[in-house]
């Protein structure tokens, strides 16, 4: 079996929070028109992000990341802040 390293790649991202939530949403859409702003169960708000394999879903606290190799259907998707942290570090 080979082993293979993963390039590093260079992502935008922004933390969805209750501070940046009206930023986030507003450069989602620029990016990705079909993204809609709702709220979850318990009233806090959310971004809905449609793709092939259905809606995602971005919560408070998540980073919402500009796909690095967009295609027609996925140009955004969320990630967990713990999972973010641990993949992504800063570019200076």
């Amino acid at each position: 079996m080979n082993k293979y390293r993963k390039i590093p790649v260079e992502v935008e991202a922004i933390q969805f929070t209750d501070k940046t939530k009206d930023r986030v949403y507003n450069w989602a859409k620029s990016i990705q028109g079909n993204v809609f702003h709702d709220w979850d169960e318990y009233k806090k708000p959310i971004l809905k992000i449609p793709t092939l394999e259905g809606e995602m879903i971005c919560s408070l606290g998540d980073y919402l990341i500009k796909e690095p190799f967009p295609t027609d259907w996925r140009k955004l998707y969320p990630c967990k802040q713990s999972i973010f942290e641990q993949s992504y570090e800063a570019v200076k």
